[in-house]
């Protein structure tokens, strides 16, 4: 969209929160750049030039508004449209493999050189991965500086650079205050002191969002031990590369508020990434609520409760085996099962608050796994043994970086996969926003009620109007009936 000069404008003009993350505009005359929400009266038109990144704007000399702090913003709803190789990097660099790997560790996850991979995000983002990847250090290393006591040494490494001189000089650069600066413009703010050990953000997206669905689905297909709803917001633990970690998520009117406890300070960028794919927080609602309302049938379920995400999971693999053991069960009885694979295999861990006990069993852990002892159909048991054993032998990918058809091709080989179970992981673990599940039960009843075709076949083909967005068409269609996944808890 940053191509087109007459759009931004408008969007500047009329400081349209939609457009935030979509692009940025800097200003030739203050060497800043904001994002197009700002609250400051807009500069002048022929001062203005659009950048579709924060990281093409560091690149080009701006530094970051104080105001409007647009490194802020929500990420861009094109990468989560899109299996390409640059929507996956954009994935991959948000879960920070570059600070982890390198940019030869990012080619190698894409199958593509390094030289490749530089070539296609400096034409489309105007930045390569080292400047997107710095971009996020400094986003990182803000939230750090801001929200704990850490030193600035510590907060250095936390955040993935090299070193404290770079760190520094980085801080500078993009916010135009020191490091120390930073942290003494946020203690004058009036916030209530902070746990120890815990770091307190907000998260936000680009309204609106219904959270009752989102929400209501993570609790009430929670995994005792690893899951669950308490005082208004969805806790659960994450195994992390450094360590692990307890977030508690709550929705709020304009932001969702985070409470992360971490073993290591350097998981934040991966643990705050996965929080955001978790509640699919850079979608685009506005983009999928008008192509849906088109359909008279969709729409008044559209119009009663607009912006509603997609609920997905912080780690493919976890979804994976979950989604085989509620094959053809009750959501309790998935619950269950699931429990006691987490209480026999899963990692023990320490919550200060109770009630998570464990971190979700790992495909390696699971691999020896005596499926004599799990009370489930022999055919269900072979389903989950030969999924793990490719989830752990690495013959099966299921990141947030896989492309979505090859995968499907995978899933649907293994025995015991059909399209509902592929669907579904698509939907949830991929990330896919066109996935559908017209042979759901849920979804059948709906369309009998709403005088949608029955027959998936009918259904399917009544959905391409609905396309890329159908995995949202069926968040709507679930409202249909009263299950408790379409209600917060009380």
């Amino acid at each position: 969209m940053y191509t087109d000069t007459e759009r931004c404008v408008r969007a500047v003009q009329s400081k349209d929160a939609r457009f935030d993350g979509w692009f940025f505009t800097a200003v030739l005359t203050t060497r800043i750049y904001c994002r197009p929400s700002c609250p400051v009266v807009p500069p002048k038109v022929e001062n203005m030039t659009f950048y579709p990144s924060a990281a093409a704007c560091q690149q080009a000399g701006f530094r970051a508004c104080k105001r409007c702090r647009p490194d802020t913003s929500p990420g861009s709803p094109e990468w989560n449209a899109r299996a390409d190789s640059v929507a996956r990097a954009m994935r991959l660099i948000g879960d920070g493999v570059v600070d982890r790997e390198g940019v030869p560790g990012l080619a190698a996850r894409l199958g593509y050189s390094a030289r490749q991979i530089e070539r296609q995000l400096l034409a489309e983002l105007g930045a390569g991965p080292l400047a997107l990847a710095r971009a996020q250090r400094a986003q990182t290393a803000r939230l750090l500086i801001e929200t704990t006591e850490l030193p600035m040494a510590d907060v250095a490494f936390a955040a993935g650079f090299s070193s404290v001189r770079t760190f520094n000089d980085t801080v500078r650069e993009v916010f135009a205050l020191a490091p120390s600066e930073l942290r003494t413009r946020a203690a004058r703010s009036a916030k209530p002191p902070a746990t120890p050990g815990v770091i307190t953000l907000r998260l936000p997206y680009r309204a609106p969002l219904t959270p009752s669905n989102l929400f209501g689905h993570l609790a009430a297909t929670a995994v005792p031990g690893v899951e669950e709803w308490r005082d208004g917001a969805y806790r659960r633990t994450l195994a992390l590369p450094y360590g692990h970690g307890i977030v508690a998520l709550t929705p709020r009117p304009d932001h969702i508020a985070c409470r992360l406890s971490l073993t290591d300070p350097r998981d934040l960028t991966l643990a705050i990434s996965r929080c955001r794919w978790l509640l699919d927080l850079d979608a685009d609602p506005v983009a999928v609520d008008d192509q849906l309302r088109a359909d008279p049938l969709l729409a008044p379920l559209v119009d009663k409760e607009p912006g509603r995400r997609v609920p997905r999971t912080v780690d493919g693999a976890e979804f994976a085996v979950r989604a085989v053991l509620g094959q053809q069960v009750s959501t309790a009885a998935a619950r269950t099962h699931a429990a006691r694979l987490v209480t026999a295999h899963g990692v023990p861990v320490d919550d200060p608050e109770g009630g998570l006990t464990h971190l979700f069993p790992t495909p390696e852990a699971l691999a020896g796994l005596d499926t004599e002892q799990l009370a489930l159909p022999r055919s269900r048991r072979t389903t989950l043994t030969t999924l793990v054993g490719a989830l752990a032998d690495g013959s099966l990918q299921l990141g947030t970086d896989t492309d979505w058809e090859r995968t499907r091709t995978e899933l649907i080989t293994l025995p015991g996969f059909g399209p509902w179970t592929v669907e579904v992981i698509a939907m949830r673990a991929l990330g896919d926003p066109d996935a559908f599940l017209p042979t759901d039960l849920g979804i059948r009843r709906a369309a009998e009620e709403l005088g949608l075709p029955s027959t998936p076949a009918a259904l399917t083909a009544r959905a391409a109007a609905w396309r890329p967005w159908r995995a949202y068409a069926v968040q709507y269609l679930w409202t249909v009936d009263d299950h408790p996944i379409n209600h917060l808890p009380v």
